[in-house]
């Protein structure tokens, strides 16, 4: 059979247009309702700032406490009691946010016991928060760990994300295991030791601005065995670390989901998982239209 040109252009067009249509579906595949369920029943803590500080919803504890020092944690108060940080009426993602105006004295936690499922063998889960600034023109000179998750410091079984000290700023993903497995003889200080800035994955161009919200997502998978740990900006994968083989050791009662540390600017949607995503469900959280509000609802 014999085809003319214009026939054989309109195949042509007809093909590439069915790759496309199909590439584009599988682009913006959404997840079921079986998956929105399980993704609803992975969720282990989750607070909003809408109604105040307490959690919306927790498996453990969901108050907020004040503390002046981490190693007083026994005289810790109930409630937001830092300097410079309010409750922002309408100025979150979803109605109201946490909001950072100074870099001052004091500590703000949730307790992790029961609200992150830690476990010393395979552990996974997920970490997802919303942040509103411009790291180089809002944030004092130093550090700043927007969140920070654990039982003894940064260094030693620690998640966290920061901003580096200098203009212009990096952002970053800290997975660390026990400070004494990936740094037996310590020497100077840790953030400056090349084992320790090796551990870390640098996200370029995360695109942060005070004028617009970025959603974060730390990602995690079979940590004490040999573990990975990615980020996620706004939906999109952005780095990964592979073969995590230190151990993550928490005394459970002494761990702590740490808010703010150095930080200025507005924070809002925090939720914790039991469980790694796969990246369908990361984009169904940046893109669910009123926030994990609509997960509990499902």
């Amino acid at each position: 059979m014999r085809f003319t040109k214009q026939v054989l252009y309109s195949l042509v067009f007809l093909f590439i247009f069915s790759c496309t249509k199909k590439t584009t579906q599988n682009k913006n595949k959404n997840i079921t309702k079986k998956e929105a369920i399980s993704l609803r029943n992975s969720l282990t803590f989750f607070t909003s700032f809408d109604n105040g500080t307490k959690a919306v919803f927790g498996k453990g504890d969901t108050n907020l406490y004040t503390v002046t020092n981490r190693k007083q944690r026994d005289f810790a108060k109930v409630g937001l009691y830092k300097q410079g940080v309010t409750i922002a009426k309408g100025k979150g993602l979803y109605g109201d946010a946490l909001s950072y105006t100074e870099d001052s004295k004091g500590y703000l936690y949730y307790n992790a016991k029961g609200n992150m499922n830690y476990t010393k063998e395979a552990w996974e889960g997920a970490i997802s928060f919303w942040l509103s600034l411009n790291p180089d023109e809002d944030l004092e000179p130093g550090y700043c760990d927007p969140i920070q998750i654990t039982d003894s410091g940064y260094n030693d079984a620690g998640f966290w994300v920061d901003f580096t000290k200098e203009n212009p700023r990096d952002f970053r993903l800290g997975v660390i295991g026990d400070r004494d497995s990936w740094n037996p003889n310590p020497k100077g200080p840790d953030n400056e030791n090349p084992i320790f800035i090796n551990q870390l994955v640098t996200v370029d161009e995360p695109g942060f601005s005070n004028k617009s919200w970025t959603h974060i997502v730390i990602n995690f998978k079979n940590l004490n065995r040999n573990g990975e740990a990615a980020i996620y900006v706004n939906g999109v994968f952005k780095g990964v670390r592979n073969e995590i083989k230190d151990p993550f050791t928490w005394d459970i009662h002494n761990a702590k989901i740490y808010l703010g540390l150095g930080y200025i600017g507005l924070m809002d949607e925090i939720s914790i998982y039991n469980k790694y995503l796969f990246p369908e469900e990361i984009k169904h959280l940046y893109t669910l239209k009123n926030g994990v509000q609509d997960l509990l609802e499902k």
